[in-house]
């Protein structure tokens, strides 16, 4: 599976812009996944994950096929029920349940076999080296930045505790780690420590629930200069489902009230429809599931929404966003954040021009 969405983003990539970056859990790198993507499939940037992703647990999958299950338990996955018992086949075979867990081993970490880690990818021939961390306590946030800025990792990017991945939303993923704004903002202290002292802050990227906009123009805000990405995942997952859902109901010919005031068709009903038409040519455009429109319809909202905000700012470059953009409301916001209250935003100008 590995190989073929590996070939599905490069069959379709344009231009050459952007990367597939390969992820790797306890069990994937016990099964040499990094080294397989790289010099099998030519992949050349791996992102070790600590944890399970963003979570310190709960890394789970939902399998509806025995078979699958069953491989996945050979493999060294946690598979709940065990897939491999005679008396569990046979109540999943008459229907007593619908579907196994699969669950990724928890992570523990130590610089040295960090450090071995990152040597062995380079060795593999990877040419950017990623790290994914989670809502950990403050220490852990800190020795991911320390380490990322000793070995040379290309991209950090710290994923707050949404609620909500896998089997979410459940007590353990709403109610574990540090909250995603507090979890920011101690990132920010912590890489400007580091740029103070004269070292290498890699690039950084916000995660956590961002799916509009103006969450956007806050994440890199928020991090300004360190943070250059926000990772997003529900967002855009929902979008390409949207679209994959109104594609099958125009092809079922029962189209939602609405859904059908905008139209009938996918060209009426997707705004951007023509501009895909035109930069594909009509031959690849008529392969292109409908999911697709949704997604692009949906990262094109998001950049004009992004720009509207930014020429709001009068920054009409990522590059100009700053801390200064931002405000607080509340008091216990300034003191988390340290951005200014709202009420205290130039002070010192306001008196300056009052007092001339």
């Amino acid at each position: 599976d590995l190989k073929r969405r590996v070939q599905l983003f490069k069959e379709n990539q344009r231009d050459g812009y952007g990367a597939i970056v390969v992820q790797s859990n306890v069990e994937g790198t016990r099964m040499g996944e990094p080294e397989y993507a790289i010099n099998t499939l030519g992949v050349e940037c791996v992102e070790i994950k600590w944890g399970q992703g963003a979570k310190n647990i709960g890394g789970e999958v939902k399998i509806s096929d025995l078979t699958k299950a069953q491989m996945l338990y050979e493999r060294g996955y946690v598979v709940l029920p065990n897939p491999t018992d005679p008396a569990v086949v046979r109540a999943f075979k008459r229907g007593a349940f619908k579907e196994f867990e699969r669950h990724s081993r928890v992570g523990m970490v130590t610089e040295e076999e960090f450090a071995k880690r990152v040597e062995s990818l380079r060795g593999a021939g990877a040419k950017y080296i990623f790290l994914k961390t989670g809502a950990y306590r403050p220490a852990a946030l800190a020795q991911a930045l320390s380490y990322a800025s000793k070995y040379g990792i290309d991209l950090l990017t710290v994923d707050g505790a949404g609620g909500g991945t896998g089997m979410s939303p459940w007590r353990m993923m709403n109610e574990w780690g540090v909250p995603a704004l507090e979890l920011h903002s101690l990132l920010y202290q912590y890489a400007t420590r580091l740029a103070a002292k004269g070292r290498y802050v890699p690039a950084l990227a916000l995660a956590g629930g961002f799916i509009l906009e103006d969450q956007i123009f806050k994440g890199l805000s928020l991090g300004a200069p360190f943070v250059k990405l926000i990772g997003m995942a529900r967002g855009p997952i929902a979008a390409a489902m949207v679209g994959k859902t109104i594609g099958r109901s125009i092809d079922a010919g029962q189209i939602p009230v609405y859904v059908e005031r905008f139209g009938t068709t996918v060209d009426e009903i997707f705004v951007t429809a023509h501009e895909v038409r035109e930069e594909l040519g009509e031959d690849e455009y008529k392969k292109l599931p409908a999911g697709a429109l949704g997604l692009y319809t949906y990262y094109e909202r998001l950049g004009q929404g992004l720009r509207q905000l930014m020429a709001g700012s009068r920054k009409f470059s990522l590059d100009f966003l700053s801390r200064d953009d931002l405000a607080v409301l509340t008091r216990d916001a300034a003191a988390v954040t340290g951005l200014p209250h709202v009420m205290d935003v130039d002070g010192e100008l306001v008196d300056d021009i009052l007092d001339a």
